[in-house]
């Protein structure tokens, strides 16, 4: 993912503030990044990478809105008579497509790759 921590963000508006106007005008401004809702049909684990062995950060509940922002293939996951190797990308980690209500990508667009 795509992330540039706040730190990042504030320095790099500080530099163009102090840029001349000409150069501070010349300079693009970075995209806003795409996220999209996703629903979790059961609670299921955030993982630090797309794999059930990575470690653990978080659980999301089941029925509750998340934020994501991509997808990724990772390790295939089988349950409830689903499989997918597709993970749902987070600010901070991944979980299993297969535990949220949609497609196979959890209702993100297949442009939505990681």
């Amino acid at each position: 993912m795509r992330r540039i921590p706040a730190v990042i963000t504030t320095c790099a508006a500080t530099l163009t503030f102090l840029a001349p106007a000409d150069l501070a005008a010349a300079t693009p401004a970075a995209p806003a990044e795409q996220s999209y809702t996703v629903v979790p049909y059961e609670n299921v684990n955030v993982r630090q990478l797309p794999t059930k062995d990575s470690a653990y950060l978080a659980t999301l509940t089941a029925g509750q809105s998340y934020t994501a922002y991509c997808w990724t293939h990772g390790q295939t996951i089988t349950d409830h008579g689903y499989t997918n190797d597709i993970w749902i990308g987070f600010a901070d980690g991944f979980s299993s497509a297969v535990y949220f209500k949609g497609d196979q990508y959890a209702n993100l667009p297949a442009s939505a790759q990681c």
